[in-house]
């Protein structure tokens, strides 16, 4: 479903409340990929950056699948919050002109 254009600031005000409403959805997150062990080691790990330096969690074979879940939602949240600040700028330059 497309969203319309919205004109005004009250419109884009609107569509940021919406927005806002996507983000606390999405809070549920996990930052980093889902990684294999290598072909000798079955098994996951979590792979993240953390002050510039990769870090690895081995998860569980029952979390699994709410790791890939959750790093999912962590993709979202980044768009969303890529929208959020695109929109937040359209309302900040209409309300000064």
């Amino acid at each position: 479903m497309e969203v319309p254009v919205a004109r005004t600031v009250y419109e884009l005000q609107q569509q940021r409340e919406l927005l806002c409403r996507q983000i606390a959805d999405t809070l549920d997150i996990l930052i980093g990929s889902v990684s294999t062990k290598g072909p000798e080691r079955p098994g996951f790990n979590l792979t993240f950056k953390l002050d510039g330096v990769t870090r690895t969690r081995h998860i569980r074979k029952e979390d699994l699948e709410k790791v890939r879940l959750m790093t999912a939602r962590h993709k979202k949240l980044k768009g969303l919050i890529q929208q959020l600040s695109d929109l937040n700028w359209r309302i900040l330059t209409l309300q000064s002109e």
